[in-house]
């Protein structure tokens, strides 16, 4: 296992706990992957917040750093446990703020997630793309581009949730080229956040190929990724439906690992585990009421790709 190379798998993260979870059913219009539950609302909150303080728990005992902000509630942000879609690091320190398709989403910006980067963090430029809402022009962070920090590559599956225009906007700021495709999903819609479909990890990428209709999009992303040295893990889309897609490699105190949910991880077969664990051995977190909100373990996870300041003493 290689344990110095940590572009791709960031040390410390962002997640945010949350105190008014439920399923959104705006975000349901265009999310085929959410669920529903006859449990009442206190409950289904409840359950969510514990599932959020055991994978924080989980992370901790790994090695991973992480920064908790509470949602305390009071605002209406059913989906704040789903902080990478509103804002990104990066090595060099950028940071971006994204626009948010869902007006229910908006309120999740937060300033004093933006304060901790600061104040923790070398963070030299941040791009506000937020101003751009009222344009109807979008683009949700790590949920609509799955990022190549390697061989600076924003894989990005097309969406009401990534614009073309801002997507411009972010790669020539931040530097990367866009590979961009159309995925289709459970009744032949358009799959509303790349990240669903794929994680591109320092030697593995999982991606659901069979979710790309056209066929020279699909050698021409794997042709990308094999250049970069990584090995494909092909998803199905039971497996793509059961979030083995949506996880995100991180760096522990033992080297890296590949995070994802428990139903993720359990809709693997024998062949993938062990091909990804010949690299990065598994993390799998208990996520089945989050994940009725239509996202998994990435999701929750806003990874921090910044350099550390200096503790004076």
């Amino acid at each position: 296992m290689t344990l110095t190379n940590t572009l791709q798998a960031p040390r410390a993260v962002v997640m945010v706990r949350p105190h008014a979870f439920r399923p959104n059913a705006e975000t349901a219009k265009d999310n085929a992957y959410q669920g529903t539950s006859d449990a009442a609302p206190s409950d289904i909150a409840g359950r969510a917040r514990d599932e959020h303080d055991g994978a924080v728990t989980a992370l901790r005992d790994a090695g991973v750093t992480v920064h908790v902000f509470e949602d305390d509630g009071s605002r209406d942000t059913p989906d704040s446990v789903f902080p990478n879609n509103w804002f990104s690091t990066h090595p060099g320190g950028a940071v971006g703020v994204y626009p948010m398709y869902p007006e229910s989403r908006r309120a999740e910006r937060r300033s004093d997630v933006l304060d901790l980067l600061k104040s923790r963090y070398r963070v030299e430029t941040i791009y506000d793309y937020s101003g751009l809402e009222p344009e109807g022009l979008f683009l949700e962070g790590t949920g609509a581009m799955v990022l190549d920090h390697v061989g600076r590559l924003a894989f990005v599956a097309r969406s009401n949730r990534a614009d073309p225009i801002v997507l411009e906007r972010f790669c020539t700021h931040f530097g990367y080229e866009p590979i961009v495709f159309d995925a289709i999903g459970p009744g032949g819609q358009p799959i509303y956040h790349t990240n669903v479909l794929m994680c591109v990890g320092t030697d593995i990428a999982l991606i659901g190929l069979s979710a790309i209709p056209d066929p020279v999009r699909r050698d021409v992303i794997c042709r990308r990724l094999e250049e970069t040295g990584r090995e494909i893990v092909d998803l199905s889309a039971d497996q793509i439906a059961n979030f083995a897609g949506n996880a995100i490699e991180l760096t522990g105190r033992d080297g890296r690992l590949l995070t994802l949910s428990e139903r993720a991880a359990d809709a693997l077969t024998s062949a993938q585990i062990n091909k990804i664990e010949q690299s990065t051995p598994l993390l799998p977190l208990s996520l089945p009421t989050i994940e009725l909100a239509g996202g998994s373990a990435r999701c929750m996870i806003a990874g921090i790709h910044l350099t550390p300041r200096e503790v004076l003493k």
